[in-house]
């Protein structure tokens, strides 16, 4: 069996005196979607940073293909792209000089560096905007530049943090094949969305975190028979609702 290329040990972090994430552990392997859903506030995000090193763990571990994210972070750093659920740009930089950077901190060589910013520009339609400045980008094309500079380097992990948001329905439908293409290759996607239906039909495992808890994790159809309902959006709202929410998923 494959090793996992992401790896969490009873991953925890408080602030104060609230709990935002709680001894959480899970794995993802080779060629999966793993989809990471919670409501607002139930410790997604917090998660992710954690994973990408952008905020340290109080307690637990975290690694990527092996190396410790807070031990090896230039080790683990180098092998996962990044998309935020807020694309954080240089605003005076042109989309062509953003990428070129990008390729730079990983130290791509020039000739592939150029091929790949050729390639991904033109991939989702932003060929003709490559010499425009960021900070006049719309945020849907923002995040299209944040996702070519994600899949730049031809990284094995990915963390993908409401990616779709702000997508046209073309680009949207564009990433989705992107993402099968990169599982298909041995890629690990890990991907938190508010948009059940994407993460019903795209993720090969889901896993729901709410107050800081995992509090399921399975297959869409593991999860349908532990549950009992027909739709993710009934699981979901049965386990993180309140109770009207959880009343009315019962009775659909």
């Amino acid at each position: 069996m494959d090793a996992a290329l992401v790896e969490t040990d009873q991953l925890t972090k408080r602030f104060g005196a609230t709990v935002a994430v709680n001894n959480v552990s899970f794995a993802v392997k080779p060629g999966e979607i793993f989809g990471f859903l919670g409501p607002n506030g139930g410790g997604k995000t917090t998660t992710i940073k954690m994973l990408t090193g952008l905020a340290r763990p109080t307690a637990g571990r975290a690694r990527l293909c092996g190396f410790d994210i807070v031990r090896q972070p230039l080790q683990a750093k180098r092998i996962f792209g990044y998309v935020p659920d807020e694309p954080q740009l240089y605003p005076k930089l042109t989309a062509f000089e953003f990428l070129n950077f990008v390729g730079d901190i990983y130290g791509m060589s020039a000739e592939r560096k150029g091929q790949r910013i050729a390639y991904l520009l033109d991939l989702f339609d932003l060929s003709d905007q490559a010499d425009g400045l960021l900070g006049g980008f719309s945020h849907g094309m923002k995040q299209k530049v944040m996702l070519c500079a994600a899949l730049l380097h031809e990284p094995k992990i990915y963390f993908l943090d409401e990616p779709t948001v702000g997508l046209d329905p073309r680009s949207a439908k564009l990433l989705k094949n992107i993402l099968r293409e990169l599982a298909a290759a041995g890629c690990a996607i890990f991907m938190s969305t508010h948009i059940m239906e994407i993460a019903q039909t795209l993720c090969d495992r889901i896993a729901i975190i709410d107050r800081g808890h995992l509090i399921a994790m399975g297959t869409f159809d593991e999860l349908r028979e532990l549950r009992g309902h027909h739709s993710l959006e009934d699981i979901f709202l049965g386990l993180t609702g309140t109770p009207a929410e959880r009343g009315l998923a019962r009775s659909l």
